[in-house]
């Protein structure tokens, strides 16, 4: 069947007829699902990845892409209980590293933020940090170069600024750090992730926040030491989830209080 406009009048028209010999409850069941499809069907779209697959959305358990001078509530700024868009990467080029720019911004500081598996394991906990700069390594002279700091064919990497000296990957990735910490990723002292980032390890960029209502399923989850995931949650992010409940909450009661007294003045 072609898809036209009588064509689309006809169907609205008999899943009206459908709806109207099925109890409201249902109804709005069903219509909330659809809307909720929807929202989550342009979510993936819009983040370009592959479905099935890794999930668009992310939500924050740790504190390490915090910033001590940010606004109330973190708005524009990463913190635990927020929840990022993760928007596909399929190229090194797809990333602006902090090193490469002093105009693109992305939550508090420059460059892009990406969400990566450590060493490439499914088994880790994804990783979300600042692409710092981008090291390539050449296997046939093993020499690296890292064109952010003019570090051109060298037998090693160091980039005091990154506390990294004579650092000896075994491939070509991107140097990533958390906004919070003082060493990178690649640090031994860190601990995270002693490899650069290689591209087919990065879930995604982020790009897109909703603040605070991930520290729902924080709620229900524990974290890696065993205690509530929510512990790391802000409370002015608790104070800012509470208020945005209340008003969400506060429309469609208000709509239903406005309807109830427009019938009772009319009678």
């Amino acid at each position: 069947m072609r898809i036209t406009a009588e064509n689309l009048r006809k169907i609205f028209s008999r899943c009206k007829k459908i709806a109207d010999k099925l109890p409201p409850v249902i109804v709005e069941f069903v219509s909330a699902v659809l809307i909720l499809g929807i929202v989550m069907g342009g979510i993936w779209i819009y983040s370009g990845q592959p479905f099935p697959g890794s999930p668009p959305l992310v939500v924050i358990e740790s504190g390490s892409m915090t910033h001590e001078n940010e606004p109330f509530g973190g708005l524009g700024t990463i913190d635990p209980g927020d929840i990022v868009l993760a928007k596909a990467v399929h190229t090194r080029g797809d990333v602006i590293t902090y090193a490469s720019t002093k105009s693109y911004r992305t939550y508090g500081n420059y460059g892009d933020v990406i969400i990566y598996k450590p060493l490439g394991r499914t088994d880790l906990t994804p990783i979300i940090h600042r692409a710092m700069c981008w090291v390539e390594y050449n296997a046939n002279t093993d020499t690296y170069t890292v064109e952010e700091y003019n570090i051109i064919n060298a037998t090693s990497v160091t980039i005091p600024e990154l506390h990294l000296y004579n650092y000896k990957p075994a491939h070509s990735g991107f140097i990533t750090k958390g906004d919070h910490n003082l060493y990178p990723d690649q640090h031994p002292d860190a601990q995270i992730c002693r490899e650069p980032i290689e591209v087919n390890w990065i879930i995604g960029k982020a790009q897109g926040e909703l603040p605070w209502f991930g520290s729902l399923k924080l709620m229900l989850s524990k974290n890696e030491e065993g205690g509530w995931g929510a512990s790391e949650v802000p409370g002015d992010s608790w104070t800012c989830l509470i208020i945005s409940i209340v008003i969400l909450l506060s429309i469609p009661l208000s709509l239903d209080i406005r309807d109830y007294l427009r019938e009772r003045k009319s009678k």
